[in-house]
């Protein structure tokens, strides 16, 4: 005669213990993006030709230290310098804090405390020398939905490439600072912020440069004007380390749509600035 099985109870969840899991990994979560590492979203074209709309890259939090902006929930009261603290090198893309709303910026150091930064006639000039700025063949970024040529700079650089394909044509410069560091920037033409007064960048403080030089709102624009000013080391959040992946806007809700949003060939690519040509 064959014995009935009989099932065991089934155990009762405890919602108690999966709650307590789920904030001990939001926890988890918070810690790495406010002390060592957290993803970033370029949402501008300020720092074209080395990064495009739609960027998605990795920001190291731990090279400079932390300060009272570190967390990545606003939980401390403002308190002067850094803890394990140092400066950015020049040359470094780093991502800021702005001063009024402490929403993320990202741009790039060219000026450390003691020195003199001043632009004249779009060329950089650090401590009273030119920084070398050698022109390279123009650069073609293909028009996207989320990069255009439509801003009040950038209409007249629209045109088709050999293959008639839409993009815009910006004119190229290598730009290689004392510390052998380079990188490549936009020269669009001569707009307000190509001449400046000189200005001595004080302790504590970094002067941050877009490498689109014409579109960008940084250390040359004073705070009361939208832009960065000098700006407080407190504010500097981290280092730009890579880029993870990159979509042009095309994209939509159907899932048909996203694999050919991604731009090609640029996941992984380094932000470090290079040393030499």
């Amino acid at each position: 005669m064959t014995e009935a099985v009989v099932a065991a109870p089934k155990k009762k969840t405890n919602w108690a213990h999966e709650a307590w899991q789920l904030f001990l990994l939001a926890l988890a979560v918070l810690a790495v993006h406010s002390f060592i590492a957290k993803p970033f979203y370029i949402p501008s074209a300020s720092m074209l030709p080395t990064m495009l709309v739609g960027d998605q890259l990795i920001v190291s939090k731990f090279p400079y230290g932390y300060s009272y902006l570190s967390p990545s929930l606003p939980i401390l009261p403002e308190i002067p310098g850094r803890v394990f603290g140092s400066y950015p090198e020049r040359g470094d893309i780093v991502v800021v804090k702005s001063p009024i709303q402490h929403d993320d910026w990202i741009k790039r150091v060219v000026g450390l405390p003691g020195d003199t930064v001043q632009m004249k006639n779009g060329v950089l000039f650090l401590n009273g020398t030119a920084v070398p700025k050698v022109p390279m063949a123009p650069a073609e970024i293909k028009i996207t939905p989320n990069s255009t040529c439509n801003g009040v700079v950038d209409a007249a650089f629209q045109t088709t490439n050999a293959q008639g394909v839409p993009v815009c044509r910006y004119p190229r410069f290598r730009e290689t600072l004392p510390n052998g560091r380079s990188y490549d920037v936009f020269d669009l033409g001569n707009w307000d912020n190509d001449n400046t007064a000189p200005i001595v960048v004080p302790e504590g403080h970094v002067f941050l440069m877009g490498d689109n030089r014409d579109n960008s709102q940084d250390s040359r624009v004073p705070v009361e004007g939208g832009g960065l000013g000098l700006l407080p080391i407190e504010n500097v959040v981290g280092r730009a380390e890579f880029l993870t992946y990159s979509v042009d806007g095309s994209w939509t809700l159907n899932p048909a749509t996203w694999l050919g949003a991604f731009r090609s060939g640029r996941a992984f690519t380094s932000l470090h600035a290079k040393v030499g040509p």
